[in-house]
């Protein structure tokens, strides 16, 4: 993955963003829409693609598009390296390949104690119970 070749395939909108912050909010267009076209990718391959779909498929819309807002900071190109860094942390998210799961085996001594344990529970409970005539 080259970040750098990523970032320049990404589209950035300047919106006015919603909420408190008096006159402000009313003039200045802080808030940042990043949008990023997975099918028209051209630094990620298609097993990348299919990878990043496959993961981030809840995030996608049905045109494989990846919408991601910030309006947290007052300042637009604060929050352009705000959601910059969030779609860049979701991307390595998206391309990290989980480890292979290894089977493991019950080791003889536990499954031994554990039958010892069994055993010896029985014996106590049989000892409880009246004597047979």
């Amino acid at each position: 993955m080259e970040a750098e070749r990523i970032i320049s395939e990404l589209n950035f909108k300047a919106v006015r963003s919603s909420g408190a912050g008096g006159q402000n909010v009313n003039k200045v267009s802080s808030k940042v829409v990043l949008t990023f076209d997975l099918n028209a990718s051209q630094a990620l391959n298609e097993e990348e693609k299919a990878m990043i779909a496959a993961k981030l498929a809840t995030k996608l819309t049905s045109e494989n598009l990846l919408i991601l807002n910030c309006d947290e900071d007052r300042s637009q190109l604060k929050n352009k390296v705000i959601v910059t860094k969030r779609f860049l942390e979701l991307i390595k998210k998206g391309l990290k390949v989980p480890k292979a799961r290894k089977a493991t085996k019950v080791p003889k001594a536990v499954v031994e104690k554990r039958l010892k344990d069994k055993s010896t529970l029985s014996e106590i409970k049989e000892s409880r119970k009246k004597p047979k005539l």
